[in-house]
């Protein structure tokens, strides 16, 4: 028997990256349960690489002009829409098993919300006397949202360890429910009480994750393990779309560099893991603390290969040459670089600064220290203009950087989202609060979006594109080795330097036309046969 069982629900998208699901936050909430005295389970619904094909959501029918049919093109995005991970029975069985007293559900992403209800409801129908509460900072910003489902008693606003450990115990011995930081419950006449999020006051006082609950075996980067390291909360910046920056409830805060150590030692030796990925909104903000941290990981690693990754991003405006060489030294293969925009206006709109000198810096001398880089920029954001995203392009074209093209959707809590609200231009579910989903369409089109996706597409592809990749024939019906993907690419990146189109290659037929905008495919072709660099890889592309 199990007192307490922390759930990762399944989740319904047309992909999913299964290195960025490590449950890190149900491991730190578990390791402060475990010191209180508490047996605790994680089930980790994503942890299987089941997934089957779903009907498209009614609400997202819009898409089928964009993703209706397959592609394995190297220009591809996306087509079916799935289920990753276990179902909702299997995940209510494994629950009765636990005969837990206490269920506590993750929901972080507000485009996933449905599917932690649905995962609280199956839990509730097989276990009725268990106790479910839901975190995470879709709960913690829409707890109404979520106590609308019988099957949820209970909402933790904010850092589910500084809460959830204080439940368990009021729980077990009867306490006041009120007592508990963060807390969202009925009350005796029905009406909903929402106390203010709960915070962490000293990272450093917290214990290290709880990963041997993880399936780690599922997470393995081939044969060696991965792990994921959080070293600081929330974000100083205050960009408009964000929901973890300055103006949100998270304020930010460090862990001490001997803390963020112990936690990695400990994933090396005791997780093997060869792979890190830093999930902080702002890992490079303190350049003296970032660069001890740097320091101590290359004398804890001591050259055993081990690569680390901070995937959600680096403000370039922190980075300099001796902190990009000692990122290398540390372990570091690629730089994720957060860009945005050039354009001044939605700079401006976006609350962001200006980067491109610093940007322009840290890739010279990521290429100088053998690093890869990915730019990453915003589109598709009210009142954007698609021919600055076009710009954006071209201003990566010319760069040793490929390109992150990122579509916006508004994030609960940031600033955008209470904007939104008051406009027409809010979507009309939930679902639609994802990227895959094209969720805004003003100034920027769905077709302009989706449009700038694929321009992305293309512009890393010629990126890739080396000598011996031509002279290239046509093929019309290749086996799908990767080889003869690529050759298939170069025939279709050739029709697109002709006439401007952006094919689809289906796996068996005849290729057929993308449903994008011809002027936005005409400017970016135009401008990319203006930049040297560019014109030399695709010279042989190119009409005599």
């Amino acid at each position: 028997m199990t007192d307490i069982l922390l759930l990762q629900p399944p989740v319904r998208d047309f992909y999913l990256t299964a290195k960025r699901t490590i449950p890190y936050g149900l491991a730190c909430i578990a390791s402060g349960l475990i010191g209180e005295g508490f047996s605790v389970e994680i089930l980790d619904s994503l942890a299987t690489s089941r997934s089957r094909i779903l009907e498209l959501p009614a609400e997202m029918a819009y898409l089928r002009e964009y993703y209706g049919k397959p592609d394995v093109s190297p220009f591809a995005l996306f087509h079916h829409f799935r289920h990753y991970g276990r179902s909702f029975g299997y995940i209510g069985k494994t629950a009765a098993k636990s005969r837990a007293f206490l269920v506590g559900i993750s929901s972080l992403f507000t485009a996933y919300a449905d599917e932690a209800i649905k995962a609280a409801e199956a839990v509730k129908n097989a276990m009725p006397h268990a106790w479910v509460v839901v975190g995470g900072h879709h709960a913690t910003e829409l707890p109404h949202a979520v106590m609308r489902s019988l099957a949820v008693d209970f909402v933790l606003r904010g850092e589910g360890e500084a809460s959830m450990p204080v439940l368990a115990k009021t729980l077990r011995e009867g306490g006041d429910l009120s007592s508990v930081p963060g807390i969202v419950y009925r009350t005796g006449d029905g009406r909903i009480k929402i106390s203010p999020p709960a915070v962490m006051e000293d990272l450093d006082s917290y214990p290290l994750p709880a990963v041997q609950l993880l399936d780690r075996r599922f997470y393995r980067r081939g044969p060696r393990g991965s792990a994921v390291v959080v070293c600081s909360r929330g974000c100083p910046l205050r960009c408009t779309y964000c929901s973890t920056g300055a103006s949100s409830c998270i304020q930010y805060r460090r862990r001490s560099v001997a803390g963020v150590l112990r936690e990695i030692e400990e994933a090396i030796r005791e997780g093997g893991a060869g792979f890190i990925d830093f999930e902080d909104e702002n890992i490079s903000m303190d350049r003296r603390w970032f660069l001890e941290l740097l320091r101590g990981i290359k004398e804890l690693t001591r050259g055993n290969g081990i690569e680390l990754r901070a995937m959600n991003g680096i403000f370039p405006p922190t980075l300099d040459e001796e902190i990009i060489r000692t990122m290398e030294e540390a372990g570091f293969k690629a730089l994720n670089l957060s860009l945005g925009t050039i354009s001044p206006g939605q700079l401006r709109a976006f609350g962001r600064p200006d980067v491109r000198s610093s940007f322009d810096e840290s890739v010279a001398h990521a290429t100088r220290y053998g690093l890869h880089s990915v730019g990453y920029i915003i589109v598709g954001a009210p009142a954007q203009d698609p021919a600055d995203s076009v710009s954006d392009l071209l201003y990566l074209a010319e760069r040793d950087v490929l390109a992150g093209v990122s579509v916006y959707y508004p994030a609960p809590g940031s600033i955008d989202f209470a904007r939104l609200r008051e406009t027409g231009l809010f979507p009309e579910a939930f679902s639609l609060m994802r990227s895959t989903a094209l969720p805004v369409s003003d100034v920027t089109t769905r077709e302009d979006s989706v449009t700038l996706l694929r321009l992305g597409r293309i512009l890393n592809f010629i990126k890739s594109l080396s000598e011996e990749d031509f002279p290239c024939g046509d093929t019309r019906h290749p086996a799908w080795t990767p080889q003869a993907r690529r050759e298939a690419g170069l025939v279709l990146l050739r029709n697109f330097l002709l006439d401007g189109t952006i094919l689809g290659l289906p796996p068996q037929g005849e290729p057929y036309r993308h449903k994008t905008s011809k002027r936005l495919c005409e400017t970016f072709r135009a401008g990319l046969l203006k930049i040297p660099s560019i014109v030399s890889k695709i010279r042989n592309l190119l009409p005599p």
